[in-house]
Order: C-alpha cells, then structure tokens, then sequence
C-alpha cells in the first residue's frame, strides 16, 4: 500500500517547503544545509568554462528570462503575487547573514513581475 500524507499541505505550505531548501543560495539538500569541503566547489576534474561556453550561457539566460518575463506578463494577478512572494522569501531574513548574490536575485525577481506589468493588457 503506498505511503500518501493524511493531510496534504496547502499551496503555500508546499511552496514554503519547496523553497525553504533554498537557504544559502542552493546549498541546501533534501536534508537541509549540506556542509562539508566540497559543498561549493566544483569536482577536480571539471575544467573551468571557456569563454565560448559562457557566451552560450550568457545567451540562455537572457532567454529563459524573457520567456519568464513574457508568462509574467500572462499570468494571473495570484501568479505575480507568489512570484513576489517568492522574492520577499529569498530576501535576508532576520539572524541570517545577508548574501550578495541572494540579495541580487531577490531584487532581480521583483523587477521581472514588474516589468513584466508593462506588457500586461
């Protein structure tokens, strides 16, 4: 017999789970925070990207974000509140040390919704 929740979790509760494996900018694991010397490195044998493999991955981000900006601009006004929801929820939170790069990301994603408001009919 398959193991199911008795109570499943609302929507928020499911995204709250789902991102709060999110804390220090994706070093979490499936058992909270991974620790250990190799948590941020890349394996020894990975050779670091050439300039031509970060030009493609320049081009592919600035892909995916306008397809997101474009679903943004479509979404409902529920979807564009969980979208800054979502940035509030990777924000520093009070007794965690605020880092740069989550700082940036969180910033990054409310400006998306609101551009994407620009678009929106």
């Amino acid at each position: 017999m398959p193991n199911t929740p008795s109570d499943p979790l609302s929507p928020s509760e499911e995204r709250h789970k789902a991102l709060s494996t999110w804390d220090n900018e994706g070093g979490a694991g499936p058992f909270g925070l991974q620790e250990g010397p190799l948590v941020h490195k890349a394996p020894p044998d990975t050779p670091p990207l050439t300039d031509a493999e970060l030009l493609h991955l320049r081009v592919r981000v600035i892909a995916l974000e306008n397809l997101v900006l474009a679903l943004l601009a479509q979404g409902s006004d529920r979807q564009l509140e969980v979208a800054r929801e979502m940035a509030v929820f990777i924000s520093p939170r009070p007794g965690f040390t605020p880092h740069q790069m989550t700082v940036h990301a969180a910033l990054h994603m409310a400006d998306l919704v609101e551009r994407a408001g620009h678009f929106r009919g």
